[in-house]
């Protein structure tokens, strides 16, 4: 299977200079090594054929496919998963100090603004700082409760954060269906390696949303509030529902009344003390933000105000997602923690600067070029592939609006042998860590999604740009005990959905969301159609 396996500049995760086996990856290799090209062509078949029977695809070009799951996972020793769950724990507490700091200090300069760490400027024009949540405190300060750290290997090895998402991070889902899926497809390797288990991220998601409950809230009720099934994440949404053990809800679903939320049900109204909201922050109060939104609840960010409900993540993270903000972050760390970055930066020009502007325009062919509000891969402009037509339209772009964009050097990604055409070849890869904050501690999921870009060279990973992923497989240390792979079914019966692509972009969202509006408003015309609102658990199809 190694044979011709080609070495380029970056890092191979899997063989060194000498294509010897890393350490980490020796039983994988072994088990490759001596394996046949139609042995594993087998197991990648029954792979996909797994995720269409589970309805785990996602649309591609107007075509549903199964999402593209790689037959070789990826491996992370006990060491590298240290450093990493270290730095992503540091990095997650500088971003909780840091909301704190511009949305708790009502009347006040942050004290990171007052040092002279980040200017007042960025912040106050960032798209996703909102002052109507000005003043807001969460019940047991946590305003990052569920965060999606990016990170990629440079071409020496080092781990190094690509960027923070803090508002609606996804993918998670992802992990647990690539789990269940190569335990069932390669039961061998669960038997004989010391692989840490991930199928108790819905429990631990679940303790983090209770511990965020309003004060006085005993036995607090948690929702999920989703746009709606043509949200790009949908399956996601449902499938944590489910996990948890907690009701599925759509806007339209919850209504606010005396500063309290409340949930309508067959029942009666109940109510609500806790919401995981997958909706973003512009449709998640009209009376706050888009006023034509459906999607949310009408009042909400008053009852926030009150204390009567927590909303998780709280409304206005976005403003730390801001990629003028992430080049700031190894400072914010030094500021509040008083501490070195352990994982650092990609080295990023910061275009509102004249100095970096005008490097970057002399650089443009040599530059990764993103936009501050960018995601899913949109708007991302890699300099040497790009053609001239590209550049100068970029160039106009980073004149007008220089406080939009930030630049980069080209990072070669590591590459981690990916099975296509029958073959093995090195395909770019990078890392999804997911973190859960409870207010006592941030725990990490011990793997992540690892996204794979699956066309020759490509260094854009992003599913919505053609990518796949893959298992990652974190190593146990000594004295961890193995715990085998949960072989529970998701439900008692068959889910089939369209499961869509975890970074879809941001605009991709938005118009997917006001597709949802259009559907809800026929919905709600007198003599329109009308559907039944389906339970949290139900199958959708």
């Amino acid at each position: 299977m190694f044979v011709g396996y080609p070495h380029g500049a970056a890092w191979d995760e899997m063989l060194d200079a000498d294509e010897q086996p890393r350490t980490p990856y020796k039983a994988v290799h072994h088990t490759l090594r001596d394996m046949s090209a139609a042995s594993l062509k087998e197991r990648a078949d029954t792979l996909a054929r797994a995720y269409l029977d589970q309805g785990v695809t996602f649309d591609h070009a107007g075509e549903e496919r199964p999402f593209p799951l790689d037959a070789v996972p990826r491996v992370i020793s006990a060491h590298e998963w240290d450093v990493i769950e270290t730095g992503v724990v540091q990095r997650v507490t500088a971003l909780e100090m840091f909301l704190d700091d511009i949305y708790s200090r009502e009347g006040e300069i942050p004290r990171a603004v007052h040092e002279g760490v980040v200017p007042w400027r960025l912040i106050a024009s960032s798209q996703h700082y909102h002052r109507a949540v000005m003043g807001i405190r969460p019940a047991n300060g946590v305003r990052v409760h569920v965060s999606g750290v990016d990170l990629i290997r440079d071409e020496a090895g080092t781990f190094r954060v690509l960027e923070d998402n803090v508002r609606v991070p996804s993918g998670v889902s992802y992990v647990i269906a690539n789990r269940r899926a190569m335990a069932n497809v390669f039961p061998e390797a669960f038997n004989t390696m010391r692989i840490r288990p991930v199928g108790n991220y819905p429990q631990m998601l679940l303790h983090g949303l209770r511990a965020s409950a309003p004060d006085g809230a005993t036995d607090p009720t948690v929702v999920v509030l989703t746009p709606g099934v043509f949200n790009s994440a949908y399956y996601e949404h449902s499938l944590l529902a489910r996990m948890m053990g907690v009701e599925l809800v759509e806007g339209r679903d919850l209504v606010c009344t005396g500063g309290q939320v409340r949930m309508r049900t067959t029942h009666g109204d109940r109510p609500v003390d806790v919401i995981y909201r997958r909706v973003d922050d512009e449709f998640l109060d009209p009376v706050h933000f888009r006023g034509d939104s459906v999607l949310g609840v009408a009042g909400l960010v008053s009852a926030m105000r009150s204390g009567r409900v927590s909303v998780a993540n709280a409304v206005g993270n976005g403003v730390a997602d801001d990629k003028l903000i992430y080049s700031y972050l190894p400072d914010l760390i030094r500021f509040y923690l008083d501490e070195d970055p352990i994982l650092p930066n990609v080295e990023t020009f910061r275009c509102d600067e004249p100095a970096a502007l005008a490097h970057v325009l002399d650089h443009l062919d040599e530059m990764v070029v993103k936009p501050v509000d960018g995601s899913g891969g949109k708007g991302l402009v890699v300099g040497p592939r790009a053609d001239r037509a590209t550049l100068d339209r970029l160039r106009a772009g980073l004149r007008s609006n220089p406080r939009g964009w930030i630049a980069q050097p080209v990072v070669q990604l590591s590459t981690v042998p990916t099975f296509l055409e029958g073959r093995l070849v090195p395909r770019h890869v990078d890392l999804r860590p997911f973190a859960v904050n409870d207010g006592e501690r941030i725990q990490v999921l011990p793997g992540g999604l690892t996204r794979v870009a699956l066309p020759e060279g490509e260094l854009v990973v992003n599913s919505s740009q053609g990518g796949g992923s893959k298992d990652t497989w974190v190593l146990a240390g000594r004295g961890r005990l193995r715990v085998a792979p949960s072989a529970e079914p998701v439900g008692e019966t068959r889910e089939v959905v369209i499961m869509s692509a975890p970074t879809a972009s941001h605009d991709d969202s938005i118009r997917s969301q006001q597709q949802q509006q259009q559907q809800q408003r026929q919905q709600l015309r007198p003599h329109g159609p009308r559907r039944a609102r389906p339970e949290a658990g139900e199958d959708q199809c």
